[in-house]
């Protein structure tokens, strides 16, 4: 920025010479209007941009380079996470998954919006975007999930428990409008625009959850799930039929456990996540080793990463690969937000 900056003043500079000096029935260098005196200085009254804000509620994840992939034995042996070393560029995170009260946040804003545009009606807005609340009921056989039903969504004790029961698209939608929000916000005080809020990649989203530890298990490293004093290090499924020793019984508040190395909470466990990417069993191989993704938008079938609540040791490593349909609403699906970084990603200037 210093150089830039000195370019311009350099530049104007010349510009105040050339004027200085000019005759009075003479034109300016270069003809034109005369306002750049004839010299390439750039084109002028470009909003100022000093350096990329971190979002409220994001952390910054410096760019590096690690090993994608298993980082453990393939005990299902699925043989489509095998291990490649990629590179990935800076960005900002959501340090915890998206919770109730800011889906809502969301749900009022395109409600607000509706009676403007046409994109979105009210209605498509109560049967697309609202939180699917009868996925406590339906993901599971012979269980009491009306209470979860009834209140996880709508009842304030719930706020902080991350969102669950949206559609890839509805989180895809969710994006897009926070995008439209934060901007309208910048545009209106004359600041430039910030890049576009989006879903990680499976690439991005693995990288985060390692926290630097290349190849680690888990996010805190790892091989194991509990800390010297026993206590649980995620929200999970400890063993067959026990579901509270990690201390709750479903989803937990969002941060209730600690963050890895990028400050990061929840990368394993608690809700497992929608991701950008298509799922494809022999991805790895073929993407590019330098923020590598794959996208099909005639495959159905979306990257779920992190394991959930109801989930066993296994699934919520940070290796582990998964998948939903992008249609369907799960109780143990949320997601969280990324937004790319524009500026120096060495990491350095965190």
């Amino acid at each position: 920025m210093k150089s830039l900056s000195i370019k311009r003043l350099t530049g104007a500079l010349s510009i105040l010479a050339v004027l200085t000096q000019s005759c009075g029935g003479g034109g300016l260098l270069g003809g034109g209007d005369g306002s750049d005196g004839g010299e390439l200085i750039g084109s002028q009254d470009r909003p100022e941009w000093d350096a990329q804000v971190v979002p409220y509620g994001m952390t910054a994840v410096p760019g590096g380079t690690f090993h994608m992939g298993q980082a453990d034995e393939d005990i299902t042996y699925s043989m489509i996470n095998m291990n490649k070393q990629v590179t990935i560029s800076g960005f900002f995170m959501d340090e915890t998954e998206i919770t109730n009260n800011e889906y809502r946040q969301f749900i009022e804003g395109m409600e607000a919006e509706s009676d403007t545009s046409a994109d979105w009606t009210f209605e498509q807005i109560q049967e697309e975007l609202r939180p699917d609340t009868t996925v406590w009921e339906k993901d599971f056989s012979y269980h009491m999930g009306e209470p979860m039903q009834d209140y996880y969504y709508s009842h304030p004790a719930f706020d902080d428990y991350p969102v669950v029961g949206v559609t890839r698209r509805a989180a895809v939608e969710f994006c897009a409008w926070r995008t439209r929000h934060y901007n309208g916000y910048r545009t209106e005080q004359g600041m430039a625009e910030m890049p576009a809020f989006r879903l990680p990649t499976e690439a991005e989203w693995e990288y985060s959850a390692r926290g630097g530890l290349d190849m680690a298990k888990y996010p805190w490293g790892g091989p194991y799930v509990r800390n010297g004093k026993g206590c649980a290090l995620a929200n999970f499924k400890p063993g067959r039929g026990n579901y509270y020793d990690d201390g709750y019984s479903y989803t937990s508040p969002v941060a209730a456990y600690f963050p890895n190395g990028f400050g990061l909470y929840d990368m394993s466990g608690n809700v497992a996540e929608w991701c950008d990417d298509a799922y494809n069993p022999s991805g790895y191989p073929i993407v590019w080793d330098l923020n590598p993704t794959y996208t099909d938008p005639n495959e159905p079938k979306k990257i779920v990463r992190g394991g959930s609540w109801k989930d066993i040791p296994y699934y919520i490593q940070t290796g582990t690969r998964s998948y939903e349909f992008e249609t369907q609403a799960r109780s143990y699906i949320g997601f969280r937000c990324v937004m790319i970084n524009l500026g120096r990603s060495s990491g350095f200037d965190y």
